[in-house]
């Protein structure tokens, strides 16, 4: 098949094409490598941060209502990516032309690296707290080492197998830490009643539930997950595999015990993923590591093979570089252990707090293009995404992104509540503009004239 790239195992990801219905993945399968997402101490670190600032109960509101959200929007976003078998980098070719949508991988590929460096930080933190022989640096470079190893296979052929394995370790290890804690502190109702000094915050539950619209980079690893899965089971994958389910384990469930953790383990400091981790050492040792470990790769699964197969599709397509995706794997691997050596977290932060906005904007337009039949009726159920038709810049999609995005960035500027609007404003703001900007569509804004 054409646009089909083939990596040295013969594996194929389909950066350039469509996933065609005969290498769609059992449902089963397609759950096991989605089901390592769920797994990173960031749910359980940023749910324990969330009721320290605003209260218990306002992270738990905000969790449930996210839950809701992420639910009903990735129910859209995954029947559309399993009926059309679209990567991010293809969809986004659609809405925005070519080099617009060489923007949005160049986006997705640098926020999975950052969530890489964070997470696989966790794991070398672990290692060298656990073996005080193995130096800082050289734990890093064996996490990245690893890493990059275990997505040289595909979705198809390994990442599923792999985190089918570690989903049970992962569950009980959550369960032990739960009942080591209690075992060792004794049980206390103080969990539920945590939060700030100054007492309960007006609107707390709405600040911990637009802080979750940050991560909705979570929308693009479903799309480019979602494209594997079979016609037949996109009922299961809508409602089930990425659909509310999902997230109330992953936020809701996994938060719980963050907040029941971070206030029952004593530890050194402040709150933070490392504090957390150093706790369950303390408190599993040899075992606390293992489940450390378990937690940490089955989401560096996906965001090393993310960042890889985006960083593919964005150099191919602005610079005509055509490799496979092993070397691009190795690419990540070497740029996220430089990162990590540099110690740039703090400006990693606020870059994802930029790029989390220009997200949230292309949601808003993915869901406003799907749910519209505007373009199925323009170009009569096809769909126009081969890079010598799509003209470089669609000026409907553009419009809209920029002008979500602009709205996004001045509100994050913003002091006191109206910058917690900032990701909303987004969302509307997307939707509005490239609704209104669908109702004077013009054929030549998505395909060259000629084709």
């Amino acid at each position: 098949m054409a646009g089909k790239i083939e990596n040295s195992a013969g594996n194929s990801d389909y950066t350039a094409a469509p996933v065609p219905s005969n290498e769609r993945m059992p449902k089963g399968a397609l759950t096991m490598a989605w089901w390592g997402v769920c797994s990173a101490m960031f749910y359980i670190v940023v749910a324990a941060t969330l009721a320290i600032q605003f209260g218990t109960r306002n992270a738990i509101i905000g969790m449930v209502l996210s839950v809701i959200a992420y639910g009903l929007i990735n129910s859209v976003i995954s029947r559309y990516a399993i009926r059309t078998g679209l990567s991010v980098a293809l969809f986004s070719r659609v809405l925005f032309g070519n080099f617009g949508a060489a923007l949005a991988t160049l986006i997705f590929f640098a926020t999975a690296v950052y969530f890489s460096v964070f997470e696989g930080s966790v794991i070398a933190m672990a290692l060298h707290d656990y073996f005080p022989g193995v130096g800082i640096k050289m734990a890093y470079l064996i996490v990245v080492i690893y890493s990059v190893i275990l997505i040289f296979g595909s979705i198809q052929t390994w990442l599923d197998k792999l985190n089918g394995v570690l989903l049970p370790f992962y569950i009980l290890g959550l369960i032990a830490a739960v009942v080591l804690s209690i075992s060792e502190y004794g049980y206390s109702n103080a969990w539920l009643d945590v939060g700030p000094q100054s007492g309960e915050v007006s609107h707390g539950w709405w600040n911990c539930f637009t802080y979750f619209m940050g991560v909705w980079i979570l929308m693009m690893y479903t799309f480019d997950y979602a494209r594997f899965g079979r016609q037949e089971d996109a009922g299961y994958h809508a409602n089930f595999n990425f659909g509310m389910p999902f997230y109330l384990f992953t936020f809701v469930i996994n938060g719980v015990i963050g907040i029941f953790l971070a206030t029952t383990i004593k530890t050194e400091g402040g709150l933070s993923e490392v504090s957390i981790v150093l706790g369950l050492l303390k408190l599993m040792g040899i075992w606390g590591l293992v489940f450390v470990w378990v937690t940490q790769t089955r989401i560096n699964t996906a965001n090393f093979y993310l960042a890889a197969v985006n960083m593919q599709a964005f150099f191919e397509k602005i610079f005509g570089i055509q490799l496979p995706k092993w070397i691009w794997a190795i690419v990540v691997g070497a740029l996220v252990y430089v990162m990590m050596l540099a110690n740039v977290f703090g400006y990693i932060l606020q870059a994802l707090a930029y790029q989390g906005v220009f997200v949230v904007a292309w949601v808003g337009m993915a869901l406003t293009h799907i749910l519209s039949s505007t373009y199925d009726k323009m170009f009569s159920g096809q769909i126009e995404y081969h890079h010598e038709r799509v003209p470089a810049f669609n000026p409907c999609g553009l419009t809209a992104w920029f002008s979500g995005t602009a709205v996004g960035l001045v509100l994050m500027h913003a002091s006191g509540t109206l910058a917690t609007f900032s990701a909303p404003a987004t969302f509307v703001v997307s939707i509005a503009s490239y609704a209104l900007m669908l109702t004077r569509a013009k054929k030549q804004w998505f395909v060259i004239q000629g084709y």
